[in-house]
């Protein structure tokens, strides 16, 4: 008897009771498809903070003032006015690596224009910040370094700030009052998007940092520096260089803890990568749990159709087919239901993926890797879980099975 009738007399044994095959099929169904759907989720995710490290603008190193132990809490032998404006400018002049360099200091309040109000984070910089995030503008200009050195009450608005306070008008030009002081609204940046961390970055008010300091938050140091290197293969070295000009400015000694903290955009983007891979495995191994209860499921039903089916095993026996035969008949089965159940998950994946991202808003991206793992996985469930069974059905004694009642 060769394969080809193996394979009909295993799929005419199946769809002789398709409800119970459909039921033992329901495991491998849903924990394909549930496989499939985290995996989405999880890839989606990595995808989406990707997208928003490199909103961040290329090559970007960060600087905070204070530093981080090993615990991740914060402390230091400086404060939160460790960085100055001459930290910056010494930047600026003695790091080669560094292309530009920004400050950042952040406040927020009250925003009026006309009748309408919102409340937004007003962040200053200076124009080298918009090259260091490539942040270009969809209308109007950037402010100028005369501005920031006349701390001129001029600013660049996101997105956001436009659709709550402009409702479609052109913002370009008008004067808006920012913690009751008019400012000129020079330009409309591009839409950003969230930020890695979930916040809207199209949320703020971008104005000279003298401004900010001198007549909004009265700050002396800076809350931050952006840098970008002049090159991405120069980070380390710019880095370095940032660490050991700052070091050597606040005078501390080789033992001393670093008062500042010197962070690249590829070490958060490391940072985040790790944290949803880690989920993402999570989730795809929880899923998996499913995928080994259809298993169990389906060797659960091949083994009562083995006993079910003990006087027609004897027959066939008894007309002359082998132990192999038979159980290549019963691996078969449960190869077919595990592989069309793999299948049925498939579709039913990838269509609760898109379900997921249309209800819940998620990012969700289906790789193909995750359906061939997938389709795989219950291939060899169908396997393992089938070998037993069918090796049962082998091992039977034609005269004791044709006895069988």
């Amino acid at each position: 008897m060769g394969i080809l009738d193996t394979f009909d007399i295993a799929l005419n044994s199946l769809t002789r009771n398709k409800v119970r095959s459909f039921l033992t099929m329901l495991g491998i169904i849903i924990g394909v498809g549930a496989v499939i759907a985290m995996m989405a989720v999880g890839t989606g995710a990595q995808e989406s903070i990707k997208q928003q490290i490199a909103s961040l603008g290329t090559n970007v190193i960060l600087v905070f003032p204070g530093s981080f132990n090993q615990g991740g809490v914060r402390s230091g032998t400086g404060t939160s006015a460790s960085i100055t404006p001459e930290d910056l400018i010494a930047i600026q002049t003695q790091c080669p690596a560094v292309a530009s360099a920004s400050p950042s200091v952040r406040d927020g309040g009250q925003v009026v224009y006309q009748e309408q109000n919102w409340r937004a984070s007003i962040l200053g910089v200076t124009p080298e910040y918009f090259i260091i995030r490539s942040w270009p503008v969809s209308s109007g200009q950037y402010f100028t370094e005369a501005d920031v050195r006349g701390a001129t009450k001029v600013c660049v608005i996101g997105q956001t700030i436009v659709d709550n306070l402009y409702k479609g008008a052109d913002p370009v030009g008008t004067v808006l009052r920012i913690k009751k002081m008019p400012f000129k609204v020079v330009g409309v940046l591009a839409v950003k998007g969230q930020s890695a961390q979930g916040s809207d970055q199209d949320d703020i008010i971008i104005a000279p940092y003298t401004t900010v300091q001198k007549k909004m938050s009265g700050q002396t140091f800076l809350g931050s520096m952006l840098a970008s290197a002049i090159s991405e293969d120069a980070m380390p070295e710019a880095q370095g260089q940032i660490t050991e000009l700052l070091r050597t400015r606040h005078k501390l000694q080789p033992w001393e803890e670093s008062d500042f903290t010197v962070r690249s955009q590829t070490e958060i983007a490391t940072a985040a990568q790790s944290t949803t891979q880690v989920l993402t495995i999570l989730l795809a191994s929880i899923a998996s749990i499913s995928l080994i209860v259809g298993g169990i499921g389906i060797m659960n039903i091949m083994l009562v159709s083995v006993t079910e089916r003990t006087k027609e095993i004897g027959i066939r026996m008894a007309i002359g087919a082998t132990a192999k035969n038979i159980m290549m008949q019963f691996l078969i089965e449960a190869i077919v239901l595990s592989l069309l159940g793999g299948l049925i998950g498939v579709i039913l994946g990838v269509l609760s993926s898109n379900l997921i991202s249309a209800l819940a808003g998620w990012t969700t991206l289906v790789s193909p890797t995750s359906i061939i793992l997938a389709f795989v996985f219950s291939a060899a469930v169908g396997i393992f879980f089938g070998l037993y069974p069918a090796r049962k059905a082998a091992q039977l004694n034609p005269i004791d099975a044709l006895r069988y009642e």
